[in-house]
């Protein structure tokens, strides 16, 4: 035991050399070490979170006529805000393109991407981002004319395809066909507007992208019913919020509110229920609506941040069923979105 003791007294005093300033919880158990010059001090002296979005997929993030925005990708930076904040609303949205949104978050223009965003090894550790858990598991597909005769990737032979740029999207497609031995023309277009109309006025045969993009913007072609999706999945696409690295406060904060989302449906708590839940006997669902504990104050938040969240956005099965699940336009099926203990993939630590 005095091993144990020595080993404590030394990290403790290796902790104090670093500057590391220790909270405490109300259990007496050491809590989070606070980061000096946090981007989560930046955003509430601001008083505004501001969020990348792509601000042109119906369904994910979309912006009207009226300037109001829009989506499931929408709906996780008014989270966050609520979290932070204690308004939804309180939202600066800022549309970038796939080229700009990575250069955007490391020079600080925003605090967060929500924007379709693919999590790969190099994004995660080269590029210098941290990726909060995903909020929509994607596959790649490709959009063709229902009369094209086109049924496989191996028909591109000699075809072209519309692609945007700086996206993992192009180069699964060059890696695919490369793989196919297929000779296809890519042509690629910095922003998704651009590639879309391209594909419209026929100048591609195909239009590749995500397949739940593919789906909302086929809605929003002159019509709709004259594309179809092929029966083909190109890769994996976990998309989900980003922050920068090394600003482990603010990546905690975006991380465990995108947790919190998964875990209120799981708790079957939403947006209508949440306040037949104040007085719960139940330990778990106590700590996670913050009437226990300091869960939320350890992470420099309001201890009732989630009963925020869910009171002004709703849960994540609320979030999914309005804009892209059967209570939208898309009716897209849950799938691999639906919670692990109904065949899904999305999945919650334990809030304690």
């Amino acid at each position: 035991m005095r091993k144990w003791g020595l080993l404590a007294a030394a990290l403790g005093l290796t902790m104090a050399a670093c500057g590391g300033e220790t909270t405490t919880t109300a259990d007496g158990e050491a809590g989070g070490t606070a980061t000096a010059g946090s981007r989560l001090d930046v955003v509430k002296d601001r008083g505004q979170l501001i969020c990348g979005v792509d601000g042109g997929i119906p369904g994910f993030s979309f912006v009207d006529e009226s300037g109001t925005y829009s989506g499931l990708d929408v709906d996780v930076c008014k989270a966050v805000a609520a979290a932070v904040l204690g308004d939804a609303e309180a939202v600066e949205y800022r549309r970038l393109d796939s080229t700009e949104r990575f250069t955007a978050l490391s020079g600080g223009e925003v605090d967060m991407l929500s924007r379709n965003t693919t999590w790969t090894i190099s994004r995660d550790t080269s590029v210098g981002l941290e990726f909060a858990p995903t909020t929509f598991y994607d596959g790649q597909g490709m959009l063709v004319r229902a009369d094209s005769g086109i049924e496989t990737l191996e028909d591109f032979a000699g075809q072209a395809i519309c692609v945007e740029t700086g996206t993992t999207t192009e180069l699964n497609l060059t890696d695919q066909m490369r793989q196919l031995g297929v000779d296809f023309e890519p042509v690629v277009f910095q922003d998704a507007d651009a590639a879309y109309a391209a594909y419209d006025e026929g100048r591609c045969e195909g239009m590749t992208s995500d397949k739940s993009q593919l789906v909302a913007r086929r809605s929003t072609l002159p019509n709709p019913d004259e594309h179809v999706l092929l029966d083909v999945t190109m890769s994996k696409e976990p998309l989900g919020p980003v922050t920068v690295n090394n600003d482990s406060s603010w990546f905690d904060v975006v991380k465990w509110v995108t947790f919190g989302l998964i875990q209120a449906e799981e708790y079957g708590i939403n947006s209508e229920n949440v306040a037949t839940f104040e007085g719960t006997e139940n330990p778990d669902i106590a700590r996670f609506l913050g009437a226990e504990g300091t869960l939320g104050t350890d992470m420099g938040l309001p201890n009732d941040f989630m009963v925020q969240v869910i009171s002004q956005v709703g849960n994540y099965g609320e979030i999914y069923e309005r804009n892209v699940g059967a209570d939208s336009e898309f009716e897209l099926e849950r799938g691999q979105n639906a919670l692990w203990t109904e065949g899904g993939l999305m999945y919650s630590p334990p809030f304690r």
